[in-house]
């Protein structure tokens, strides 16, 4: 069973998710009719603002919230265009959201705005955080009170630029099909959540059998990180891109190795999709988008929900995501 979260002509996507004060909080990316054609480098999603959602009770079946536009791209000094994925987590009663843009030589970076409720609205800081690249930022905060930044994204979102040493590179080399897998990028928070603590390192997705994960396998890594943990496990889960799953791995420490376990769920109608995974009231739920409201029109996407289990070895059934309502 899935859920539309909002009404159909409502676009939204890219949906992070978490819960604060008791309550979901949903923090998306806000697609409109930008009218830029379609391309292989996603310049057709040229979103430029982000609204907040939060649901009251159950995910399935509670009234959903639109608190409105929390942040605007003319707001923020430093960005140029492209309000992409986003996330937000919570650290001493303030909110951080953690959100790329490019800025005004069209570079992604990864800008900080803060806010004292989850529902916003959040002010930028007047520059990007120092290092900063790619796109969709996940932020898990451990059992530990650290706080561990995910991301990276190929292709439009611009990993490729960059070598495991956080160097933009002149020569991008895609990597050959026996070639192992572009890697996304892990890296922990300063105290302060403003900056990076560390250099970002690079996160190895293995088999089964621990050898890397190939460019030509179907399960590779193409963007949208996300971590949740589950019996104290660490789940790591992606969008393969144009293969169209998303995926998931396991490892025992934030910074992986993580071990493929499967696909999280099949295609939806859309080009891909790109999810968050959390717990509510002992229950756990998926929430994704997909372009079935505009009949596949990728650039106009929707936001839905469906619960998800896990078996007793800790592996989570795989969702279909063809399924429509």
């Amino acid at each position: 069973m899935k859920r539309y979260l909002l009404p159909k002509d409502v676009y939204m996507a890219d949906p992070s998710v978490h819960i604060f004060n008791g309550k979901i909080f949903i923090y998306p990316s806000h697609d409109y009719y930008s009218g830029i054609p379609e391309d292989d480098w996603g310049i057709h999603f040229d979103m430029k603002d982000y609204h907040v959602l939060s649901i009251d009770g159950d995910p399935m079946t509670g009234k959903v919230t639109d608190h409105g536009v929390v942040l605007k791209r003319e707001d923020i000094p430093w960005a140029w265009k492209q309000l992409w994925d986003c996330d937000v987590q919570e650290k001493n009663g303030k909110y951080y959201m953690y959100f790329p843009a490019k800025d005004k030589t069209g570079i992604f970076r990864c800008g900080v705005a803060i806010a004292d409720k989850p529902e916003g609205p959040f002010v930028p800081q007047p520059d990007p955080i120092r290092g900063s690249y790619s796109i969709d930022y996940a932020v898990l905060k451990d059992d530990d009170g650290s706080y561990y930044m995910y991301f990276g994204g190929i292709m439009g979102g611009q990993l490729q630029r960059y070598n495991e040493q956080n160097e933009a590179v002149n020569d991008i080399v895609f990597p050959k099909p026996e070639e192992p897998c572009f890697s996304p990028r892990v890296v922990k928070m300063s105290d302060d959540m403003l900056q990076f603590a560390e250099d970002p390192r690079p996160i190895r997705i293995l088999n089964p059998d621990y050898t890397p994960m190939k460019a030509g396998d179907p399960h590779h890594f193409f963007e949208a990180s996300w971590m949740h943990k589950y019996n104290g496990k660490y789940y790591y889960s992606w969008s393969t891109g144009d293969t169209h799953l998303l995926c998931y791995a396991i490892g025992d420490n934030p910074y992986g190795p993580f071990i493929f376990q499967g696909e999280l769920m099949t295609p939806v109608l859309g080009w891909t999709t790109h999810h968050s995974i959390v717990e509510f009231n002992g229950k756990w739920y998926l929430f994704h988008h997909d372009c079935h409201p505009s009949n596949g029109y990728t650039p106009l996407r929707s936001l839905k929900v469906c619960e998800i289990e896990y078996d007793e070895d800790g592996k989570i059934k795989t969702v279909d995501g063809s399924t429509e309502l």
